[in-house]
């Protein structure tokens, strides 16, 4: 065990070996420094650790007991993972993107040292990102709860039939139609699979609910902005093939005919440590290479 006063949790996904020699970066970085790091056993088999390195058998919120910081290295996938292990255990999360967009990630490879420094100083700010709660009725009764930093999403489950559902929010109805699926999304999955769906692109710090609508045959299908306090509600039809239900694309079930999904604003949030004070504009900018030259701008 570490007896460092400071100790950092690292998450990587050791299938990448941009992210085993990211890690190996990290790790010798914060051990120089006199800070702890502790690391999966199943991930340490694939790391060049050092013998200092503190590590855990069981992955569970408790194992992240006494850390100060979540570090994460990886693509959106990981960084997914990694907010599962924040929100369960209260930890920020600081992701270095290893992938191709990363929205999550407040650092890119090339800043792995300015990363361990910020770490060292502690030169960091932690924000809150709004979750959402999802729970799925049958029959009247809950057959399932799940949550969701992204997005959760009601899908057809196979390419042979439209899911037919019909939507509500705040308990009245507002239209239906078939569908390959709706995305109920938070302002942070805006940017995701609501973004791929045609849905808006919302700043991070407005509070809101998303329902998009995915390839809908339908003369009214527009994305919906909500209250954060709405209940948006997808209710799939009784007389069609099962659909499924996603949450941040990892966690999946299998919804009956029948089935009603009720999504609304998350009682716990997500944690996330920034580096930089830079604007969510100016990221949007530069995660989707927009074209911007030419602007003049109002003069500083």
């Amino acid at each position: 065990m570490q007896n460092s006063a400071r100790t950092v949790f690292l998450l990587a996904h050791t299938g990448r070996p941009a992210a085993i020699r990211s890690a190996e970066l990290v790790v010798k970085g914060l051990l120089r420094s006199g800070i702890g790091v502790r690391v999966l056993s199943a991930e340490a088999q694939d790391l060049p650790l050092p013998d200092e390195v503190e590590l855990v058998k069981e992955a569970t919120p408790q194992c992240l007991d006494g850390c100060e910081l979540l570090i994460v290295l990886g693509g959106d996938g990981t960084l997914l993972r990694g907010a599962e292990f924040a929100r369960a255990s209260g930890v920020p999360m600081l992701g270095v993107n290893l992938g191709r967009v990363g929205f999550l990630a407040e650092a890119e490879r090339d800043d792995l040292d300015k990363v361990v420094d910020r770490v060292v100083t502690k030169a960091y700010e932690v924000e809150e990102r709004m979750t959402v709660d999802v729970v799925v009725h049958k029959n009247g009764d809950i057959v399932h709860t799940d949550w969701a930093l992204n997005e959760a999403a009601v899908q057809k489950a196979g390419a042979e039939k439209l899911l037919e559902v019909v939507l509500e929010i705040d308990g009245r109805p507002v239209t239906g139609f078939g569908c390959d699926g709706i995305v109920l999304s938070t302002p942070t999955g805006s940017t995701a699979y609501a973004f791929s769906a045609g849905g808006p692109v919302v700043w991070p710090e407005v509070e809101a609910l998303l329902m998009v609508p995915i390839s809908a045959h339908a003369l009214f299908a527009k994305p919906l902005v909500t209250s954060p306090d709405s209940v948006l509600a997808v209710e799939v039809l009784p007389h069609i093939p099962p659909g499924v239900l996603w949450c941040d694309g990892r966690r999946t079930v299998e919804l009956p005919p029948g089935a009603r999904v009720e999504v609304r604003r998350g009682a716990v949030p997500v944690r996330l440590a920034r580096l930089h004070h830079a604007s969510f504009t100016d990221r949007l900018v530069a995660k989707f290479a927009l074209p911007v030259s030419g602007w003049r701008g109002a003069p500083h």
